[in-house]
């Protein structure tokens, strides 16, 4: 098992996560384009290695990133590899120097164990919802925007990668 960056032969196997939970509407899909062009945001989760989950970090001010794809292949979900990607995104987001860093989803308690608080969607700038023209929900978004502070984060659960 080990939580790296991605690289562009993980791309394929990104899409596929990402759009299996899109189907289900959990999810925004994603291009294999958009993908490839935002690599550099993911991070992956292997075993035996095969790419089982990722979840990306999008920084979108220089105080203010974003949390985004999630996904975790269901046969693997339960068993911490969501909140050790999470994990890994708070700590580059802490190294980049952003303070806070939000998530639009479905998973409001997942995120509250990891310290997000709920915060009102208009809090967030608009530059946050340029992708949200692409979504079949827009304009009326039934996600919960959360954020964490980076700089009160209590650590309880470790930043390490």
């Amino acid at each position: 098992m080990k939580i790296r960056k991605a690289t562009l032969k993980d791309a394929m196997d990104i899409y596929n996560l990402i759009n299996h939970y899109a189907k289900e509407g959990l999810l925004l899909p994603r291009s294999l384009n958009s993908i490839y062009e935002n690599i550099r945001d993911f991070w992956v989760y292997e075993v035996d290695g095969e790419v089982v989950g990722c979840c990306a970090l999008h920084v979108v001010w220089e105080d203010l990133a974003e949390v985004k794809s999630l996904a975790v292949k269901e046969e693997h979900r339960g068993k911490g590899i969501g909140e050790a990607l999470v994990m890994a995104c708070l700590k580059e987001a802490k190294e980049l120097g952003i303070k806070r860093v939000f998530v639009l989803t479905y998973a409001v308690g997942f995120f509250s164990k990891l310290e997000f608080e709920e915060v009102d969607k208009a809090k967030l700038p608009h530059k946050v919802w340029g992708e949200c023209i692409n979504c079949v929900k827009f304009p009326v978004c039934d996600e919960t925007a959360l954020w964490v502070d980076l700089e009160r984060l209590s650590l309880k659960h470790e930043l390490k990668v």
